[in-house]
């Protein structure tokens, strides 16, 4: 019997979502309130630049690859790998740290700054890969059915890890390195996560094993939103109709079954399932008016910074600046500490830099280059006016000129920037928290919010705060997951 499936979102999790379950025989339909698919992964268009608007590269790219076997597709875009996978300067200083992938050239890069900084890498990297590997199927990959599930689950692994639960990312760094140039850099790790290394488990670390050893970093031909536009050349072919401009703001249930979610404008729109891509907490309190995640109780949650990004066309090209940029300060700790609760100020910000053109040269015209910057901010609950936005924008391109040696004032054509608040409106981010529910002990595995519904029985959740959690192979893993769910209650239809 055809099932008819509802998918609110188009974000990453929504699309891989939507081709397993269309491979699976559901009949597929998705609503967007933007005006665009690929929710947080989405592009600007504007002057003749084009922008990536979120995520620049990514790892575990064999999640694609399980992905598109098991939606019976051939890979719709192509990535390649970063041999060099950005750099970082500190203020103050000329220097470039270069963040090589080979471990040889890493190491020349500190020779100066961490004596033996090969074999304190090569040890630090080979703790991160055990522990990796020993939860990656075990815990990170797979479905919980209640939380006894999941520490069933977590008492399979190694007890010689069990520290790193109780450390943060800096304390870990601490244990391994001295100098302030190797923590710092690869402590942030943590802000890829959308925290602070002070906050965040030592567990995580394990991304530099991902991004050093694994699998590496990729970006993808013609900028990341290739991504989207081939999934959604395969959404076409498999005839799922997407509609845009569509809010979700209300719905209709019946003996504990949705039977329809509402839009903006009052239309009904019916399904045998629903499954939900926004925020799998908001969602929650939002629409259902679940007690439990209230604004009040979502207020006390852990949430991602807030992204303030800015996308500047320049009418030059900037050959001595790489790819992917790092611009710290001299005061790690303390701003780190006190950007989330906005207690510091942004007259001199830490920043990401992505030279876009740099390479997709078809994102700028001829001679020009395209630069995507983003600033983690405060989000709404601690910083609510961001009339300022004017003046952190100055900020951060009188920074960013200083250190590039060059004035961006006189080069800059084009000029578009976001705020939390334009975040928030655009994809309706929790507060502007640019990736959802943060990583904290409490909020991961079986402690994040269920990717199933704990009422309606035919509701179901994919996306960055649902399991397993944020980033572009997260969302994709989370797809598999929950259409596993899907499958083992209304069965596989047709293959």
């Amino acid at each position: 019997m055809e099932k008819r499936v509802l998918i609110t979102g188009t974000g990453l999790g929504a699309l891989t979502a939507a081709l397993r379950l269309a491979r699976r025989g559901y009949q597929v339909e998705m609503v967007e309130k933007y005006n665009q698919p690929g929710g947080r992964l989405n592009q600007i268009k504007k002057d003749g630049f084009t922008f990536d608007m979120g995520p620049t590269f990514f790892s575990m790219t064999y999640e694609f690859e399980e992905f598109v076997k098991d939606a019976g597709i051939d890979m719709p875009f192509r990535f390649r790998e970063l041999e060099t996978l950005y750099a970082v300067n500190f203020r103050g200083s000329d220097k470039r740290y270069y963040i090589h992938k080979n471990l040889d050239a890493l190491a020349k890069e500190f020779e100066a700054v961490e004596p033996n900084f090969k074999e304190k890498m090569e040890k630090f990297l080979n703790a991160g890969g055990k522990f990796f590997h020993d939860v990656e199927h075990k815990v990170l990959k797979r479905n919980y059915d209640s939380l006894w599930d999941y520490m069933l689950a977590m008492a399979t692994v190694p007890p010689k890890h069990a520290p790193r639960l109780f450390r943060s990312v800096w304390s870990e760094m601490e244990r391994h390195f001295e100098s302030r140039e190797v923590k710092e850099i690869f402590s942030l790790v943590a802000f890829f996560l959308g925290a602070t290394p002070f906050d965040t488990p030592a567990i995580y670390t394990l991304l530099s094993y991902t991004e050093l050893v694994h699998d590496g970093y990729h970006n993808v031909e013609g900028g990341m939103y290739k991504i989207v536009e081939g999934l959604m050349d395969e959404i076409e072919k498999k005839n799922i109709k997407v509609h845009y401009n569509t809010e979700i703001v209300d719905y209709r249930s019946e003996n504990g079954q949705i039977t329809a979610f509402i839009d903006q404008h009052g239309k009904a729109w019916e399904a045998d399932i629903f499954l939900v891509n926004s925020d799998a907490a908001y969602f929650r309190g939002k629409i259902f008016k679940r007690s439990k995640f209230n604004e009040k109780k979502l207020d006390k949650m852990r949430w991602t910074l807030a992204p303030f990004t800015l996308y500047l066309g320049i009418d030059k090209k900037l050959d001595n600046v790489p790819l992917h940029n790092y611009f710290l300060g001299d005061n790690f700790e303390e701003y780190a500490k006190k950007v989330f609760k906005n207690s510091i100020t942004f007259e001199k910000p830490y920043y990401y830099v992505n030279v876009v053109s740099r390479s997709d040269p078809e994102s700028a015209p001829e001679g020009k280059d395209a630069l995507f910057v983003l600033c983690p901010v405060p989000d709404l609950r601690f910083k609510p006016d961001w009339s300022d936005k004017d003046e952190i924008t100055r900020n951060i391109i009188t920074d960013l000129s200083e250190r590039m040696g060059i004035d961006l004032d006189k080069h800059i054509i084009s000029q578009t920037v976001m705020t939390p608040e334009d975040w928030k409106d655009a994809f309706n981010l929790y507060k502007g928290s640019g990736l959802g529910l943060g990583h904290d002990l409490n909020q991961i595995g079986g402690f994040r919010p269920k990717n199933y519904d704990e009422e309606y029985g035919n509701v179901f959740y994919v996306g960055a705060s649902t399991l397993p959690g944020t980033g572009l192979p997260m969302t994709v893993i989370s797809s598999k997951l929950v259409v596993e769910r899907i499958s083992k209650k209304y069965g596989l239809l047709h293959a």
